[in-house]
């Protein structure tokens, strides 16, 4: 340990708690970035960035190893910053005690001599002078040269900002480039990690799997399992699959939750869930990243950035003693930690690029062809970049799992097909007869595009189809945000009933006679044919719809992709309703014995215990020659110790 910091509180209770002690840095934009975090959930002993020099324990030996203070920053600031990451760099650990206060006048003495404009000129020269010293990574430094130039252009013409660089801080900066080039060269000889290494250290979860004690095989798994939508009530099929999951697995493991909500009235909803997880963590819906023009990260991504969720993954990941990180969604990708000892897996709900490719089959007018075009390159790109960095790829089906290993055969090994796309079919009564004749469901989160197209195509080109033989059927649409009745033809609005959201699908599902899932675009699979095929009602889907579940027209359920053909498929259902309760038999039997979430999460389980044991066996060798080559550097190394001037401040 180098450093223990002291938990920090201003004086003057009424001020902002700008700085806490519990410091966190990172690299973005061609510079440090640091801040101070205020989390009362961080209880305990926990990493940090750096100490703040005012407010912090030394060890007085690495101290003067590392060579103090460095006067390169001087008059103040970020010299107590640099000395952390040469600490971390070094292997060693820069620690947070939130149970030693201090109680700081904020800018107490330099408040007083120098003007605001002054400190931040001091500050904008520092960063600069940071990244000459300590980024040995000359990608890191190319990119802090082109973001320092292009920001100081920037400043220059609309003004000087904190979060920019400016031609008065690089000139300061060139004014010390001398002595940078030595500090620079000192610097990198005392280094044992990369810069990247460094970064990564004092983050929550990639000190657990860096340096905690982790068994080989634990006794009871703890799981974090990411969502970026609600999870409770489970208003769409993602959150079918994730609440049915996590219900079963929370009793085979100790599972925590972190769930993104829209509003902080969506998350008592989640009690009865939370009830049974070791812990829960909620986020109210964040802004995302900005989306620069451009941008080859997809949107549905870009949303989804956010500083606060990868703090609270690291968080929890630490002081959960976290073993395995689930994580739901193509978007949460970007979360997962290039862990040695703790497996980080991704549940691909649909393959993001192939459902906007299906969409685009679908889509009038030039503009939004263009536009979703170049969405579709863009998941592309970033689907194959992401995907490799996953220890295990989680798909819907045995299609899927293909189409992913067409693009990414290296990933071959790697995906599971099995572990997550069910439903527990004992919540499900099974009732192949006394439906209501002559109505067909239409059940699905109208949130999501494919089921707003499905709806539409069906009410254009199916609904006027069915009811020129049966004047009297009718369509019943049930799911949450459905879209108002005006949109509807005119010829059919009298033949729809909307329902909208519904507390329990199991009644509509028991009560109408047809189930239509007309779905033309999306990948993944359908949960409402799942649900479906447990009630008992039967089903007439398209292809795309029926992905993954039904090959054979009439096997499980009636196959048709032409309007009048997905007319006449509900017809004889209605008419032949001996042959309709057959399939639906055969339907409800295919789901228990295939996709009946109880077993499936016990197959689950055991693959998170084999992932973890196969990186915890495959990193022991390499830990333990790590930490022999590190002491060995400690001791072999010789350094000389400055008696620069011993400055005092923070960032």
């Amino acid at each position: 340990v180098f450093a223990v910091s002291c938990q920090i509180f201003f004086s003057d209770a009424n001020k902002v708690r700008e700085e806490t002690g519990l410091t966190q840095g990172r690299w973005a934009g061609g510079r440090l970035r640091v801040r101070h975090r205020v989390d009362d959930h961080v209880s305990e002993l926990f990493p940090c960035f750096y100490g703040g020099g005012g407010s912090c324990a030394f060890d007085r030996g690495k101290f003067l190893e590392l060579g103090g203070f460095d006067s390169l920053f001087a008059p103040f600031y970020l010299e107590d910053t640099d000395l952390g990451f040469l600490a971390w760099k070094r292997g060693w650990k820069v620690l947070y005690q939130p149970a030693s206060i201090v109680y700081h006048e904020h800018r107490g003495t330099i408040g007083k001599h120098y003007s605001e404009r002054r400190i931040q000129t001091v500050l904008q020269k520092n960063f600069i002078l940071f990244a000459w010293k300590n980024m040995h990574d000359w990608r890191r430094l190319a990119g802090h040269f082109a973001y320092t130039f292009t920001e100081s252009l920037v400043s220059a013409f609309f003004g000087d900002s904190p979060e920019r660089a400016t031609f008065g801080g690089l000139w300061r900066a060139c004014l010390r480039l001398p002595r940078a080039l030595r500090c620079r060269a000192r610097a990198r000889s005392t280094a044992v990690v990369s810069d990247t290494e460094a970064l990564r250290r004092p983050l929550g979860g990639y000190f657990r799997d860096r340096f905690a004690a982790l068994e080989p095989e634990p006794e009871r798994l703890g799981v974090l399992f990411v969502s970026p939508y609600p999870i409770c009530p489970p208003v769409h099929g993602g959150g079918v699959f994730m609440f049915q999951t996590s219900t079963v697995l929370a009793g085979l493991t100790d599972l925590h939750l972190i769930v993104l909500v829209d509003f902080p009235h969506e998350i008592p909803a989640h009690d009865g869930l939370v009830r049974q997880c070791a812990s829960a963590g909620f986020l109210v819906r964040m802004q995302g990243r900005p989306h620069a023009l451009g941008s080859m990260t997809p949107h549905a991504v870009s949303e989804y950035g956010n500083d606060d969720l990868e703090w609270l993954i690291h968080r929890q990941t630490y002081t959960q003693k976290i073993d395995v990180v689930q994580l739901e969604y193509l978007p949460m990708a970007q979360y997962a930690g290039q862990f040695d000892r703790i497996p980080c897996i991704l549940f691909e709900h649909d393959i993001y690029f192939q459902s906007v490719s299906r969409q685009l089959a679908h889509m009038r007018g030039i503009f939004k062809r263009l536009k979703a075009g170049f969405e579709y390159l863009r998941g592309l790109h970033y689907e194959l970049r992401m995907l490799p960095r996953l220890d295990r790829v989680q798909v819907c089906s045995r299609e899927n799992s293909g189409y992913v290993l067409s693009f990414l055969p290296q990933l071959e090994g790697r995906i599971d097909e099995d572990l997550r796309a069910g439903i527990d079919t004992s919540r499900y009564e099974f009732r192949p007869a006394g439906r209501e004749p002559l109505t067909m469901l239409f059940l699905g989160s109208f949130r999501h595009l494919p089921n707003l197209e499905a709806l539409d195509w069906f009410a254009r080109q199916v609904l006027p189809r069915v009811r020129k033989r049966r004047p009297e059927a009718r369509l019943i649409v049930v799911g949450s945000d459905p879209p108002p009745s005006h949109s509807f033809p005119a010829g059919a609005v009298d033949a729809i009933e909307v329902r909208g959201f519904v507390e329990d699908v199991r009644e509509p599902l028991g009560r109408y006679g047809v189930f239509v899932c007309p779905v033309l675009s999306g990948s993944g699979m359908r949960v409402k044919l799942l649900e479906a095929f447990s009630a008992g009602i039967p089903v007439v889907s398209t292809r795309v719809g029926a992905e993954g579940l039904a090959v054979a027209d009439g096997e499980v359920c009636a196959l048709a992709d032409d309007p009048a053909e997905f007319a006449d498929r509900i017809i004889d259902l209605f008419e032949k309703p001996e042959s309709a309760r057959a399939m639906a038999v055969r339907a409800r039997a295919l789901v228990v014995s295939t996709f009946d979430m109880t077993a499936m999460t016990r197959r689950l389980e055991i693959s998170y215990r084999a992932a973890v044991a196969r990186k915890r066996r495959g990193s022991s060798g390499h830990f333990a020659a790590a930490s022999r080559s590190s002491r060995l550097t400690m001791v072999s190394a010789t350094r000389s110790n400055s008696s620069g001037e011993e400055l005092r401040g923070r960032t």
